[in-house]
Parts: C-alpha cells; sequence; structure tokens
C-alpha cells in the first residue's frame, strides 16, 4: 500500500490481521470507501471492542497489537512472535470461542459478498450507460451525415 519493499514484517502483520479475524470473526480494519479504509490499515486504527473482545485474553490481544504495529521496525519478528507468551505459554483462556466467533464471520463474510455484488451491480448499470450514450452518439452522427 506504501509502494516499500515487501518483507517478512509484511507477513508478521498479516498474522495479526488473520489472527484478529480467527479470533472474533470480522477484519481489524472495515469502512464502506476503500480511501478511508486504506487510512485506516496505514494508521493502523482499530479497536478490541467490546463485547467481542471481552472473551479473548489480554495476552492474545498484546501478541495481534505487537503482530499490528505500523512502524515495521518496532513490529515483532517470527521469531519474538513465536516467543510470545500467548504462543509459547499458558496464557490462553480455555473458553471456547467458536460459538461466539461463528455468527460474526458469517455476518462479516455476508457483508462482503452483499458489497461485491452491488459493486457489480453498479458496474454494469455503468457499463449500460456507457453504451447507451455510445449508441445514441452513433445514430445522432448517422443521422447527422445523411
Amino acid at each position: 500500500m506504501q509502494q516499500k519493499p515487501y518483507g517478512k514484517a509484511v507477513d508478521v502483520w498479516s498474522i495479526g490481521v488473520i489472527t484478529y479475524i480467527l479470533l472474533c470473526g470480522y477484519p481489524p480494519f472495515y469502512d464502506e470507501n476503500d480511501a478511508n479504509l486504506f487510512a485506516q490499515i496505514i494508521r493502523g486504527e482499530y479497536e478490541f471492542d467490546s463485547p467481542y473482545w471481552d472473551e479473548i485474553s489480554d495476552s492474545a490481544k498484546d501478541f495481534i497489537s505487537h503482530l499490528m504495529c505500523c512502524d515495521p521496525e518496532m513490529r515483532y519478528t517470527c521469531e519474538q512472535a513465536l516467543a510470545h507468551p500467548w504462543i509459547s505459554g499458558n496464557t490462553a483462556r480455555t473458553k471456547d470461542i467458536h460459538c461466539l466467533v461463528a455468527p460474526h464471520l458469517k455476518k462479516s463474510l455476508a457483508k462482503r459478498n452483499w458489497k461485491k455484488a452491488f459493486n457489480a451491480t453498479a458496474a454494469i448499470r455503468q457499463l449500460q450507460m456507457l453504451r447507451l450514450s455510445s449508441i445514441s452518439h452513433h445514430a445522432a452522427s448517422t443521422s447527422a451525415s445523411s
């Protein structure tokens, strides 16, 4: 997004995003407007919203925060991530969160599919308008030359 060389730090950030989604069922960044969405991502603006994150351990949140740090120099390395207590220790809660996460994940996927369908419909409508405009322009130029 920032046109910088791709490295392992980007992979670590991606693992943070995936972990976030797996623990709560929705992505850390969302906006209907792509420019706003990209701005959120670049600034690292995300939250651990209640009640969705209430049952998730502070250790898991700390792990994600270190992986999704905006500054690649400050972001955890792969080695640091593997050494984090949430991964290497016994800090994860024993609560089954599947029943909490699954509905949010389904809703998030449905919202994404709806947005794709809406964008496809808008694109088709735009193409139809261009086609009608082209036909109208062609008809006008044909009748003017007669």
